[in-house]
Protein backbone atom coordinates (compact mmCIF):
# COMPACT_ATOMS: atom_id res chain seq x y z
CA UNK A 1 0.00 0.00 0.00
CA UNK A 2 1.19 3.53 -0.76
CA UNK A 3 0.34 6.64 1.18
CA UNK A 4 -1.06 10.07 0.32
CA UNK A 5 -4.00 8.83 -1.74
CA UNK A 6 -2.13 6.84 -4.34
CA UNK A 7 1.28 8.53 -4.17
CA UNK A 8 4.09 6.00 -4.47
CA UNK A 9 6.58 8.54 -3.12
CA UNK A 10 5.77 11.23 -0.58
CA UNK A 11 8.30 13.76 0.74
CA UNK A 12 7.42 16.28 3.42
CA UNK A 13 9.92 18.87 4.60
CA UNK A 14 12.72 16.70 3.18
CA UNK A 15 16.20 17.88 4.22
CA UNK A 16 19.71 16.70 3.38
CA UNK A 17 22.78 18.20 5.06
CA UNK A 18 26.46 17.48 4.52
CA UNK A 19 28.13 19.00 7.54
CA UNK A 20 27.23 22.71 7.51
CA UNK A 21 26.06 22.55 3.89
CA UNK A 22 22.33 22.20 3.26
CA UNK A 23 21.85 20.45 -0.09
CA UNK A 24 18.08 19.94 0.22
CA UNK A 25 16.29 22.55 2.30
CA UNK A 26 12.87 21.17 3.24
CA UNK A 27 11.06 20.22 0.04
CA UNK A 28 7.59 18.71 -0.39
CA UNK A 29 6.56 16.59 -3.37
CA UNK A 30 4.83 13.38 -4.28
CA UNK A 31 5.07 10.96 -7.18
CA UNK A 32 1.86 9.28 -8.33
CA UNK A 33 1.45 5.83 -9.75
CA UNK A 34 1.97 5.57 -13.50
CA UNK A 35 3.48 9.00 -14.11
CA UNK A 36 6.82 10.30 -15.34
CA UNK A 37 7.98 12.78 -12.71
CA UNK A 38 10.99 14.98 -13.53
CA UNK A 39 13.28 16.76 -11.12
CA UNK A 40 15.07 19.67 -12.79
CA UNK A 41 17.62 22.17 -11.54
CA UNK A 42 21.08 23.62 -12.17
CA UNK A 43 24.22 21.95 -10.82
CA UNK A 44 24.23 22.02 -7.04
CA UNK A 45 20.47 22.51 -6.80
CA UNK A 46 19.91 19.34 -4.77
CA UNK A 47 18.74 16.93 -7.49
CA UNK A 48 21.39 14.26 -6.96
CA UNK A 49 21.04 14.44 -3.18
CA UNK A 50 17.30 13.93 -3.55
CA UNK A 51 17.79 10.99 -5.92
CA UNK A 52 20.22 9.35 -3.49
CA UNK A 53 17.62 9.63 -0.73
CA UNK A 54 14.98 8.14 -3.04
CA UNK A 55 17.23 5.23 -3.98
CA UNK A 56 18.00 4.48 -0.32
CA UNK A 57 21.75 5.12 -0.61
CA UNK A 58 21.60 8.26 1.56
CA UNK A 59 19.46 8.84 4.64
CA UNK A 60 17.47 12.08 4.99
CA UNK A 61 18.75 14.58 7.55
CA UNK A 62 15.26 15.79 8.33
CA UNK A 63 11.63 15.70 7.30
CA UNK A 64 9.83 12.57 6.20
CA UNK A 65 10.13 10.34 3.15
CA UNK A 66 7.81 7.46 2.37
CA UNK A 67 8.32 5.17 -0.62
CA UNK A 68 5.64 2.59 -1.40
CA UNK A 69 4.26 3.28 2.06
CA UNK A 70 7.57 2.42 3.73
CA UNK A 71 10.48 4.24 5.36
CA UNK A 72 13.51 3.86 3.03
CA UNK A 73 15.86 3.83 6.06
CA UNK A 74 14.20 1.34 8.39
CA UNK A 75 12.67 -0.67 5.51
CA UNK A 76 15.66 -0.26 3.19
CA UNK A 77 15.93 -3.79 1.74
CA UNK A 78 12.18 -4.04 1.14
CA UNK A 79 12.11 -0.65 -0.62
CA UNK A 80 15.20 -1.32 -2.75
CA UNK A 81 13.77 -4.66 -3.87
CA UNK A 82 10.95 -2.75 -5.57
CA UNK A 83 13.06 -0.04 -7.18
CA UNK A 84 14.94 0.02 -10.47
CA UNK A 85 17.85 2.45 -10.45
CA UNK A 86 19.83 3.83 -13.41
CA UNK A 87 22.69 5.93 -11.98
CA UNK A 88 24.40 8.83 -13.75
CA UNK A 89 27.50 6.76 -14.42
CA UNK A 90 27.20 3.25 -15.79
CA UNK A 91 28.39 0.54 -13.40
CA UNK A 92 28.00 -2.39 -15.78
CA UNK A 93 30.31 -5.37 -15.28
CA UNK A 94 33.00 -5.20 -17.99
CA UNK A 95 33.98 -8.84 -17.43
CA UNK A 96 30.53 -10.13 -18.41
CA UNK A 97 28.66 -10.19 -21.69
CA UNK A 98 25.57 -8.09 -22.30
CA UNK A 99 23.28 -11.03 -21.52
CA UNK A 100 25.30 -12.07 -18.47
CA UNK A 101 25.01 -8.56 -17.03
CA UNK A 102 21.26 -9.08 -16.93
CA UNK A 103 21.09 -12.72 -15.89
CA UNK A 104 23.59 -12.22 -13.06
CA UNK A 105 21.66 -9.21 -11.77
CA UNK A 106 18.36 -11.10 -12.05
CA UNK A 107 19.76 -13.93 -9.93
CA UNK A 108 20.50 -11.39 -7.17
CA UNK A 109 16.77 -10.74 -7.00
CA UNK A 110 16.04 -14.41 -6.49
CA UNK A 111 15.09 -15.46 -10.02
CA UNK A 112 15.99 -19.03 -10.92
CA UNK A 113 18.45 -19.67 -13.72
CA UNK A 114 15.79 -20.32 -16.37
CA UNK A 115 13.55 -17.44 -15.28
CA UNK A 116 16.53 -15.07 -15.16
CA UNK A 117 17.49 -15.96 -18.73
CA UNK A 118 13.93 -15.60 -20.03
CA UNK A 119 13.53 -12.21 -18.35
CA UNK A 120 16.91 -11.04 -19.66
CA UNK A 121 16.18 -12.10 -23.24
CA UNK A 122 12.83 -10.28 -23.05
CA UNK A 123 14.51 -7.09 -21.81
CA UNK A 124 17.22 -7.19 -24.47
CA UNK A 125 14.46 -7.24 -27.05
CA UNK A 126 12.76 -4.31 -25.31
CA UNK A 127 15.92 -2.16 -25.46
CA UNK A 128 16.83 -3.40 -28.97
CA UNK A 129 20.05 -5.15 -27.95
CA UNK A 130 19.22 -8.78 -28.77
CA UNK A 131 21.88 -8.91 -31.47
CA UNK A 132 24.56 -7.81 -28.95
CA UNK A 133 23.76 -10.41 -26.28
CA UNK A 134 27.16 -12.11 -26.55
CA UNK A 135 29.25 -8.93 -26.69
CA UNK A 136 31.37 -7.61 -23.86
CA UNK A 137 30.44 -4.18 -22.52
CA UNK A 138 33.42 -2.36 -24.02
CA UNK A 139 32.17 -3.26 -27.49
CA UNK A 140 29.02 -1.18 -26.98
CA UNK A 141 28.43 2.46 -27.81
CA UNK A 142 27.45 4.92 -25.09
CA UNK A 143 23.80 4.74 -26.13
CA UNK A 144 23.82 0.95 -26.01
CA UNK A 145 25.31 1.01 -22.51
CA UNK A 146 22.56 3.34 -21.31
CA UNK A 147 19.89 1.08 -22.82
CA UNK A 148 21.48 -1.92 -21.14
CA UNK A 149 21.56 -0.06 -17.81
CA UNK A 150 17.83 0.60 -18.17
CA UNK A 151 17.20 -3.06 -19.02
CA UNK A 152 19.13 -4.11 -15.93
CA UNK A 153 17.06 -1.74 -13.78
CA UNK A 154 13.92 -3.52 -14.99
CA UNK A 155 14.89 -7.13 -14.24
CA UNK A 156 13.02 -7.14 -10.92
CA UNK A 157 9.88 -5.63 -12.49
CA UNK A 158 10.16 -2.59 -10.19
CA UNK A 159 7.27 -0.45 -9.01
CA UNK A 160 9.39 2.70 -9.47
CA UNK A 161 12.26 3.37 -11.89
CA UNK A 162 14.77 6.07 -10.94
CA UNK A 163 16.69 7.52 -13.90
CA UNK A 164 19.48 9.97 -13.09
CA UNK A 165 20.40 11.91 -16.26
CA UNK A 166 19.94 8.84 -18.50
CA UNK A 167 20.85 10.50 -21.82
CA UNK A 168 23.76 12.78 -20.85
CA UNK A 169 26.52 12.59 -23.44
CA UNK A 170 24.48 10.67 -26.02
CA UNK A 171 24.05 11.71 -29.64
CA UNK A 172 20.56 12.74 -30.82
CA UNK A 173 19.78 9.36 -32.39
CA UNK A 174 20.61 7.48 -29.17
CA UNK A 175 18.64 9.99 -27.08
CA UNK A 176 15.53 9.58 -29.22
CA UNK A 177 15.75 5.78 -29.09
CA UNK A 178 15.91 5.97 -25.30
CA UNK A 179 12.93 8.34 -25.32
CA UNK A 180 10.98 5.72 -27.27
CA UNK A 181 11.79 3.07 -24.68
CA UNK A 182 10.78 5.40 -21.83
CA UNK A 183 7.50 6.23 -23.57
CA UNK A 184 6.85 2.50 -23.89
CA UNK A 185 7.52 2.04 -20.17
CA UNK A 186 5.06 4.82 -19.48
CA UNK A 187 2.40 3.23 -21.69
CA UNK A 188 2.86 0.00 -19.76
CA UNK A 189 2.06 1.83 -16.52
CA UNK A 190 5.56 2.22 -15.09
CA UNK A 191 6.23 5.00 -12.58
CA UNK A 192 9.40 6.89 -13.49
CA UNK A 193 11.40 9.54 -11.63
CA UNK A 194 13.78 11.35 -13.99
CA UNK A 195 16.51 13.95 -13.64
CA UNK A 196 17.88 15.59 -16.76
CA UNK A 197 19.70 18.69 -17.97
CA UNK A 198 17.86 18.52 -21.30
CA UNK A 199 14.76 20.70 -21.12
CA UNK A 200 13.35 19.29 -24.37
CA UNK A 201 13.64 15.82 -22.84
CA UNK A 202 11.71 16.88 -19.75
CA UNK A 203 9.08 18.64 -21.84
CA UNK A 204 8.63 15.62 -24.12
CA UNK A 205 8.50 12.90 -21.45
CA UNK A 206 7.18 14.38 -18.21
CA UNK A 207 3.70 14.31 -16.77
CA UNK A 208 4.80 16.60 -13.96
CA UNK A 209 7.95 18.58 -13.22
CA UNK A 210 9.52 20.05 -10.10
CA UNK A 211 12.22 22.69 -10.58
CA UNK A 212 14.66 23.08 -7.69
CA UNK A 213 17.29 25.73 -7.05
CA UNK A 214 19.43 26.16 -3.97
CA UNK A 215 17.85 23.08 -2.40
CA UNK A 216 14.32 24.51 -2.61
CA UNK A 217 11.42 24.04 -5.00
CA UNK A 218 10.90 27.17 -7.11
CA UNK A 219 8.11 25.83 -9.35
CA UNK A 220 6.11 22.70 -10.05
CA UNK A 221 3.40 21.54 -12.41
CA UNK A 222 2.80 19.94 -15.78
CA UNK A 223 4.86 21.30 -18.69
CA UNK A 224 1.88 23.34 -20.01
CA UNK A 225 1.19 24.69 -16.51
CA UNK A 226 4.79 25.83 -16.09
CA UNK A 227 4.77 27.50 -19.50
CA UNK A 228 1.52 29.33 -18.73
CA UNK A 229 2.61 30.43 -15.26
CA UNK A 230 6.19 31.47 -15.96
CA UNK A 231 6.50 31.95 -19.70
CA UNK A 232 4.67 33.58 -22.56
CA UNK A 233 3.12 32.05 -25.67
CA UNK A 234 5.89 33.31 -27.96
CA UNK A 235 9.28 35.03 -27.96
CA UNK A 236 10.90 37.43 -30.41
CA UNK A 237 14.70 37.52 -30.32
CA UNK A 238 16.25 40.73 -31.63
CA UNK A 239 19.94 40.63 -32.46
CA UNK A 240 21.93 43.84 -32.67
CA UNK A 241 25.50 44.44 -33.78
CA UNK A 242 28.08 44.00 -31.03
CA UNK A 243 29.08 47.35 -29.60
CA UNK A 244 26.09 49.10 -31.15
CA UNK A 245 23.49 51.09 -29.25
CA UNK A 246 20.56 49.10 -27.92
CA UNK A 247 17.04 50.54 -27.72
CA UNK A 248 16.28 52.33 -24.47
CA UNK A 249 14.31 50.69 -21.63
CA UNK A 250 11.16 52.73 -22.33
CA UNK A 251 11.10 51.64 -25.98
CA UNK A 252 11.62 47.99 -25.07
CA UNK A 253 8.91 48.07 -22.39
CA UNK A 254 6.45 49.33 -24.98
CA UNK A 255 7.05 46.23 -27.11
CA UNK A 256 6.50 43.32 -24.71
CA UNK A 257 5.06 42.10 -21.44
CA UNK A 258 8.58 41.15 -20.35
CA UNK A 259 11.97 42.05 -21.79
CA UNK A 260 15.36 40.45 -21.22
CA UNK A 261 18.60 42.02 -22.46
CA UNK A 262 21.44 39.55 -23.00
CA UNK A 263 24.43 41.42 -24.37
CA UNK A 264 23.60 42.26 -27.97
CA UNK A 265 20.42 40.17 -27.87
CA UNK A 266 17.02 41.32 -26.69
CA UNK A 267 14.28 38.81 -25.86
CA UNK A 268 10.68 39.99 -26.05
CA UNK A 269 8.19 37.74 -24.24
CA UNK A 270 4.89 38.27 -26.03
CA UNK A 271 1.49 36.79 -26.88
CA UNK A 272 1.98 37.15 -30.63
CA UNK A 273 5.42 37.14 -32.22
CA UNK A 274 4.03 38.46 -35.50
CA UNK A 275 2.40 41.44 -33.79
CA UNK A 276 5.51 42.13 -31.74
CA UNK A 277 7.74 42.06 -34.83
CA UNK A 278 5.42 44.53 -36.52
CA UNK A 279 5.63 46.79 -33.45
CA UNK A 280 9.44 46.58 -33.58
CA UNK A 281 9.34 47.81 -37.19
CA UNK A 282 6.88 50.62 -36.35
CA UNK A 283 9.18 51.75 -33.53
CA UNK A 284 11.91 52.27 -36.09
CA UNK A 285 14.18 49.54 -34.76
CA UNK A 286 16.39 47.76 -37.26
CA UNK A 287 18.01 44.75 -35.58
CA UNK A 288 20.59 42.80 -37.57
CA UNK A 289 18.53 39.66 -37.04
CA UNK A 290 15.08 38.66 -35.80
CA UNK A 291 13.88 35.24 -34.69
CA UNK A 292 10.29 34.40 -33.83
CA UNK A 293 9.70 31.23 -31.80
CA UNK A 294 7.47 29.65 -29.19
CA UNK A 295 8.39 29.85 -25.52
CA UNK A 296 10.00 26.62 -24.27
CA UNK A 297 10.57 24.95 -20.94
CA UNK A 298 14.21 26.04 -21.21
CA UNK A 299 13.09 29.68 -21.22
CA UNK A 300 11.02 29.02 -18.08
CA UNK A 301 13.92 27.18 -16.43
CA UNK A 302 16.36 30.02 -17.09
CA UNK A 303 13.87 32.59 -15.84
CA UNK A 304 13.39 30.71 -12.57
CA UNK A 305 16.98 29.66 -11.90
CA UNK A 306 18.97 32.42 -13.62
CA UNK A 307 21.55 32.34 -16.38
CA UNK A 308 24.66 32.35 -14.19
CA UNK A 309 26.85 29.27 -14.58
CA UNK A 310 26.55 26.94 -11.58
CA UNK A 311 29.72 25.09 -10.66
Amino acid sequence: MSDDQGALISARGLVKRYGDTVAVAGIDFEVRAGEVFSLLGPNGAGKSSTMRMLSGTSAPSGGSLRILGMDPVSDGPAVRARLGVVPQKDNLDRELTVLENLTTYARLFGLGRKAARLRSVELLEFVRLSDRAGDLIDALSGGMMRRLAIARALVNEPDIVLLDEPTTGLDPQARHLLWDRLRELRRDGATVVLTTHYMDEAEQLSDRIVIVDGGRIVASGTPPELLRAHGSPEIVELRFDEGGDLPGPAVLRSLAERVEVLGARVLLYVKSAAEASAAVHRAGLRPSGTLERRCTLEDVFLRLTGRALAE
